[in-house]
């Protein structure tokens, strides 16, 4: 109190330097972490290679989350994990460190570096829902959340004027600025794990094959890869080419967001493909080798990296957040989970369960450690069960993030945060030790034999 009585302001939150190898970035202490947010990793014109950033003219106030990629409204995920407003920016190549706020100068703890999913259309590092707060003090490590250029922007080129994959490029970037880095904020650039959802999973197999990854990071985390529909996809890269014409450096970004739909309508003749995940990764452009090889790539990529790869339950289950009246259906006391099951265990199957048994089988066939897990929790009366997008909130974000998630149901908090703590817990053992253990979280996941 003060002496006429009133309250005293708030003290702003208190600042740290932090002295990389690239110059000074400020972040600020917030509660048991610290965070240095929107640290820009890259730079590059529209349409250009990303150019890693070395060296910095001035220090970085790191102060605010980075901005999203220039996308349109994802109203499904919206619908599935809620919204957050970040803005976007067409210069959205920067990254957001959250450290243990008492790590100590001697410290060198593991790195997990993010890759947010979307379709590689949609979504970003910095929103709210992926929080990594309670990994970072909780499990005392070091989390690093990358935004990278989607869709339209990032991966539609035709590697020639335009090239290809400049999303995937802008995280190899942001990886080699991680290792350059990390060390200032308490980090092993020799223990960094790269994990990742969705598009954002399927992104972290295809920089296991990148040239230029060796050494980057040293273990993978693959949730729900989609990786049954993300091969074989030149035909399907070059109608969505011809469909939208050239793409020109000058166009107001916003009317070169606008042709997505126009990309994906002529993608829909290729099936799941398609349908599911129109924009994605293409094979023989830098820095992927070509499609032929990607099986001989992964299998050199197996004795330097560790993974863990794995799936919900029913993943295709948010089907029913797009057909009308079928999240009724699904909610059903007798006869609902049946027909769900009927329904998303083929399509779980063949786009991700599948996919991810052979990937670990040609892993340990290699010569390569690998594990693979299901997610089995079921959030109450969600309509969807364990499906897509049902394993963020054990990771990442809080209760105030999460509180308007159609995916979570009617789950009560305690019981997310109870799951979220075995399962935040699994991923770090990995990341630290190559191993896991289930221990605690037998009602959430299942460790399957390879």
């Amino acid at each position: 109190m003060t002496a006429t009585g009133g309250h005293s302001p708030a003290r702003p939150p208190a600042e740290r330097r932090f002295h990389l190898k690239a110059g000074v970035v400020v972040g600020r202490v917030d509660e048991d972490v610290v965070r240095a947010l929107g640290i820009p990793y890259a730079q590059s014109a529209r349409f250009a290679a990303p150019v890693l950033i070395s060296r910095y003219a001035a220090p970085i106030n790191a102060f605010s989350r980075a901005p999203a990629a220039p996308q349109l409204p994802a109203r499904l995920m919206s619908r599935l994990i809620g919204d957050d407003d970040l803005g976007t920016d067409e210069n959205c190549q920067r990254l957001s460190v959250t450290a243990p706020a008492d790590v100590t100068p001697d410290e060198r703890l593991p790195v997990l570096v993010w890759v947010h999913g979307g379709g590689y259309v949609a979504g970003a590092g910095d929103l709210v829902q992926h929080d990594p707060r309670a990994l970072a003090a909780e499990q005392r490590v070091i989390v690093v959340a990358v935004t990278y250029r989607l869709g339209m922007l990032g991966f539609l080129g035709d590697g020639e004027d335009v090239p290809a994959n400049l999303g995937l490029l802008d995280q190899l970037t942001a990886l080699r600025w991680i290792r350059a880095n990390i060390t200032a904020f308490g980090g092993d650039p020799d223990l960094i794990t790269v994990f990742g959802q969705s598009s954002g999973a399927d992104a972290i197999a295809h920089l296991m094959i990148s040239d230029g990854a060796d050494g980057l990071f040293r273990r993978a985390i693959l949730q729900s890869a989609p990786l049954g529909i993300t091969a074989d996809r030149a035909a399907l890269t070059a109608a969505m080419r011809a469909a939208v014409g050239h793409l020109s450096r000058d166009t107001p970004v916003e009317e070169v967001v606008a042709l997505q739909p126009v990309a994906e309508r002529a993608g829909r003749k290729f099936g799941a493909r398609g349908r599911m995940q129109p924009f994605g990764v293409q094979y023989g452009f830098p820095p992927l080798p070509e499609g032929a090889d990607r099986d001989a790539a992964l299998r050199d990529a197996a004795r330097r990296v560790d993974v863990l790869i794995g799936c919900t339950l029913e993943e295709t289950g948010v089907i029913a957040a797009v057909v009308p009246g079928l999240c009724t259906v699904f909610r059903a006391p007798l006869l609902g989970r049946r027909i769900r099951q009927l329904i998303t265990t083929p399509t779980t199957r063949s786009m991700y369960d599948t996919p991810a048994r052979e990937f670990v089988a040609r892993h340990h066939a290699a010569g390569g450690r690998a594990y693979r897990y299901r997610m089995t929790w079921r959030p109450e009366d969600n309509g969807y069960g364990a499906a897509h997008l049902s394993d963020l909130p054990l990771l990442l974000g809080t209760r105030e993030a999460w509180k308007d998630a159609a995916i979570l149901g009617t789950a009560d908090w305690a019981s997310v945060d109870r799951r979220g703590r075995a399962i935040r817990r699994i991923w770090v053992e990995f990341a630290r030790t190559g191993t896991v253990s289930d221990a605690g979280a037998e009602d959430t996941i299942t460790f399957l034999p390879n």
